[in-house]
């Protein structure tokens, strides 16, 4: 399955905006969907899962103000961002943990007043 993100783009802090994770086939045999994200000089680091059944986790460093959530009958994965900040720049990746598929080009995230 080839995954391609979508939707970022350069923001102020304090604003919101959604990325989009747009699988090239089913879905739904994943237990497991996440997103990632790696800012510059940094390594890769887990943003958010979503799982078949239902369960989500975020990184406590987006808790409160990120919203996975998955359409398995768009193959979609989504990530709703609020209140923006500039630590939350980086390329936002998705990706099916443990059954990992080739990563995407990603999407830059800039969050920068």
């Amino acid at each position: 399955v080839q995954l391609v993100e979508s939707g970022g783009g350069l923001m102020r802090p304090g604003e919101s905006m959604r990325l989009s994770c747009a699988a090239s086939g089913s879905i739904s045999r994943f237990d497991i969907m996440a997103w990632y994200r790696q800012a510059p000089g940094r390594a890769r680091e887990m943003v958010a899962f979503h799982t078949r059944d239902g369960r989500v986790k975020y990184a406590d460093s987006v808790k409160g103000r990120f919203t996975i959530a998955r359409d398995n009958a768009k193959d979609t994965l989504l990530l709703q961002m609020s209140s923006l900040k500039p630590e939350d720049t980086a390329v936002y990746f998705c990706n099916t943990p443990p059954n990992w598929g080739p990563w995407g080009q990603g999407t830059q995230v800039t969050v920068s007043s």
